[in-house]
């Protein structure tokens, strides 16, 4: 199979049809050859196939993966863990392994331990919804997003190509760095926004919701998201997490003090400091 266009001809695998996992389904449509998919619901099943998202679908790894010539992880972290030890039993041949996994160190050191004739490589594209499961799926959902990929020591070439060429197909941006550094990173970008909002939404009194509006939904969007995926993340990103909650907690800290002794130049120092770097981090997306 040509390697420079390798998923055009290559049977590829989903687990997990949840918003990741169907929508990478359907931004993937009519580029490989088939789409396979697994999914622990029997109802997500049922509507992938009614809905031709996949051309096969099941609630088991045994009924579907050893057709596969690639094989998509998508659910929440420690079901990935929990998959990649089934891998060797459920598959029996070769096959290119990637995951959406949202923290990669425990991911990747997993993957380490797959026998040789699977060829795996780590991924996390930076996108999602607040609402997950396969209705609020839509192919459009890795459109310009920067999607992360994390190369193991024995990642081979041909696993760095598909994985660039599922990205590319999908619309995305490819990035390649470290777990470590993809991990201490997310948790600054993605976990500790994810803790403010919650924060944030649970200290407003009930009876204030009348004056709810655009700036309190913005900034508390990330509130609802799924208890059990982010459960997943903070416990796989733990060190990183806690590391960023310090830096966070250490600002609030500067604001409260400059407020409480009404410090008004130490304030506006502070707040222009935090506009000038959300200028900067938002300047170019993509890095």
């Amino acid at each position: 199979m040509d390697e420079t266009d390798f998923i055009s001809n290559a049977r590829l695998a989903i687990i997990g049809l949840g918003l990741m996992g169907g929508s990478l389904a359907m931004a993937l449509q009519g580029k490989c050859a088939a789409l396979l998919g697994v999914d622990a619901d029997p109802q997500t099943v049922e509507q992938a196939l009614r809905r031709k998202i996949v051309h096969q679908a099941s609630d088991q790894l045994e009924a579907i993966l050893p057709e596969a010539d690639v094989i998509i992880l998508a659910t929440p972290v420690r079901s990935i863990l929990s998959v990649l030890q089934q891998l060797p039993r459920v598959h029996p041949g070769q096959a290119v392994v990637m995951d959406l996994g949202s923290t990669k160190r425990e991911i990747i050191r997993q993957m380490e331990t797959l026998p040789q004739r699977f060829e795996p490589v780590g991924g996390h594209p930076m996108c999602g919804k607040e609402q997950g499961s396969l209705i609020n799926a839509e192919s459009t959902l890795f459109q310009d997003a920067t999607f992360v990929l994390t190369p193991l020591e024995r990642t081979p070439p041909r696993a760095r190509s598909v994985a660039e060429q599922i990205v590319q197909a999908v619309g995305a941006n490819p990035i390649w760095l470290d777990a470590e550094l993809h991990d201490r990173w997310a948790a600054a970008t993605s976990h500790l926004p994810y803790l403010a909002a919650n924060a944030l939404a649970a200290s407003i009194p009930p009876e204030a919701r009348v004056l709810v509006g655009p700036g309190l939904r913005s900034t508390t969007r990330l509130a609802p998201s799924s208890l059990p995926m982010m459960l997943d993340i903070l416990a796989t990103n733990r060190d990183n997490v806690l590391e960023s909650l310090r830096r966070f907690r250490q600002v609030m800290d500067q604001l409260e003090a400059a407020l409480l002794n009404d410090q008004q130049e130490a304030l506006q120092s502070l707040l222009s400091q935090g506009s000038a770097n959300h200028r900067q981090l938002m300047g170019d997306r993509r890095h």
